[in-house]
């Protein structure tokens, strides 16, 4: 009898240690489903872009590309200004006030007041803003940018409300629309009115197309997918009542106010390169147009970058479930050990997808055109920096849940003080090339600076020594490879075969009692 229940204690104990895990693995499931699809459709526009179809050229050239790389970085840094970290601050006093949406329509109130702001100052600047970045002839991207940024700021607590109700499948559902949306209308502009030009120019929808308003119709499609997420979320604006308590915002300020600082650092860290490039990149002697070259070479960058698609999309959708989780667990006991074993599987998986992408480099090659392959070399580079960040992203509970957002603030200013100076540095003699290693440099410097400086203030037990084994076999695989690469096709994705094999046996044989426990 004793023994039984000894066994059932274990049991029980087992369980509730299980748990968690199990439902942050169901929850990064649902959201991956959602973002993966949408995102892997969304990416499709890649090769849509840059593949050629039945035409003589591709649909965008690698200018055109280019200027869309660059026009979005400069939408990711702003996103992350204008919506001044009010989703996290949203998840953080939801959970502390009983009146959530008293919360939601305070956050909803303080955004849309910064939104309107915003875009009465571009419609006011909107020349010199056109000069400052060098598209005086494209004042209608502007225009386009700022409407898609003040649909999409507007929708991002209303996302977050979701997340917090755990609505996965129908956050998912209109993610997985708008990306529908967009690629429809991206065919339909691009694809289909080309179509009509060259075989029916005298038609309605042949007369429509404009080789010089490719780069637009992008945008219009962006545009238009975002007005559709803002009318699918209309259900959650119902929710928003007008209230004022200026100290509770003014704590959600003090709150977010760091976050900010983290989040336009990460954008900095993020898409300052694809700003930078523009102006840093060595024009070769002999050019006789540098601003197309230096547009090309931001579009051939910018198209590999896509390349560390599967890593970007599990960091994602690991990270939409990851933080309303760590804030949900951090009052149970064994929080602190969960939060470790999170880590270990986070890298363990996260290794599997650096492989994965690196090994079948010839078969993810195909994803964009052939006349941007000259930039392959950086992929595995991006997607080593990518993982970085996820661990980051781990890493970054400690001054979430001890409210201590100035530490990660200041993280955050140290990594992108790194991207301005490395790229300043490198890309000027390495061109990409400088920009994806500066890219690695950085968030590893960051994993670094959170690693012992977390320690000192939210100990979490990470089994390092497990992590850095998982990285040593993961790496020796990849450098062995690259050193003995076959000649042919064939045998390298034998051997690609064969690494991935030897790493996922190594995982299971390093983690055989988890993997017991979860098969008893």
């Amino acid at each position: 009898m004793i023994f039984e229940l000894s066994k059932n204690s274990t049991f029980v104990k087992k369980t509730a240690y299980l748990n968690p895990l199990k439902k942050l693995a169901g929850q990064t499931a649902i959201y991956g489903l959602g973002t993966i699809l949408s995102r892997l459709l969304n990416y499709l526009l890649v090769p849509f872009y840059t593949h050629r179809f039945i035409f003589d050229s591709s649909l965008l050239s690698q200018s055109d590309f280019g200027i869309i790389t660059e026009m979005y970085a400069y939408v990711g840094i702003l996103m992350v200004l204008l919506t001044y970290g009010m989703e996290t601050s949203f998840f953080r006093f939801a959970q502390k006030q009983k009146d959530r949406n008293k919360v939601f329509s305070l956050s909803l109130l303080s955004l849309l007041m910064t939104t309107s702001l915003f875009l009465i100052l571009v419609y006011s600047f909107l020349s010199p803003i056109a000069e400052l970045i060098g598209y005086s002839n494209y004042k209608i991207l502007i225009v386009l940018l700022s409407l898609i940024l003040a649909l999409d700021i507007l929708t991002a607590v209303p996302f977050a409300y979701l997340r917090l109700e755990n609505k996965a499948l129908r956050f998912s559902a209109i993610k997985f629309i708008n990306v529908l949306v967009n690629i429809g209308l991206n065919f339909l502009l691009l694809f289909s009115l080309r179509y009509m030009a060259e075989r029916h120019p005298a038609s309605f929808l042949g007369n429509l197309y404009s080789p010089e308003r490719k780069v637009v119709y992008v945008f219009i499609a962006n545009l238009l997918a975002s007005f559709t997420s803002f009318v699918l979320l209309l259900p959650v604006f119902r929710k928003f009542r007008f209230v004022w308590d200026w100290a509770l915002l003014k704590r959600m300020l003090l709150y977010t106010y760091p976050l900010l600082i983290i989040g336009l650092a990460g954008m900095i860290n993020d898409m300052g390169d694809k700003i930078m490039l523009k102006h840093l990149i060595p024009v070769p002697q002999g050019v006789t147009n540098a601003q197309k070259y230096v547009n090309d070479q931001l579009g051939i960058y910018g198209a590999n970058f896509k390349l560390a698609i599967l890593m970007t999309l599990f960091v994602q959708m690991f990270r939409y479930a990851f933080e309303p989780f760590f804030f949900n667990m951090e009052k149970e006991q064994n929080a602190r050990k969960v939060y470790a074993d999170v880590m270990k599987y986070f890298v363990a998986f996260s290794l599997l997808l650096f492989l994965g992408v690196s090994l079948y480099i010839d078969i993810f090659k195909y994803f964009i055109g052939q006349a941007y392959w000259a930039a392959l070399s950086i992929v595995p580079i991006i997607l080593m920096a990518k993982l970085f960040y996820g661990i980051f992203v781990n890493l970054s509970l400690w001054y979430k849940l001890r409210e201590l957002t100035l530490y990660g603030a200041a993280i955050g200013i140290a990594g992108a003080l790194i991207t301005v100076s490395f790229n300043l540095l490198w890309v000027p003699r390495y061109g990409y090339m400088g920009a994806a290693w500066t890219h690695l440099c950085v968030y590893l410097s960051m994993v670094l600076m959170s690693y012992f400086w977390g320690k000192k203030h939210y100990a979490v037990p990470y089994e390092t020594g497990k992590i850095l084994l998982f990285f040593a076999i993961a790496l020796g695989l990849f450098f062995v490879f690259e050193y003995y690469k076959p000649e042919t096709t064939v045998l390298r994705l034998y051997a690609a075969t064969a690494a991935i094999i030897i790493y996922l046996a190594s995982v299971l044989w390093i983690e055989r009692e988890f993997v017991r426990s979860l098969v008893r």
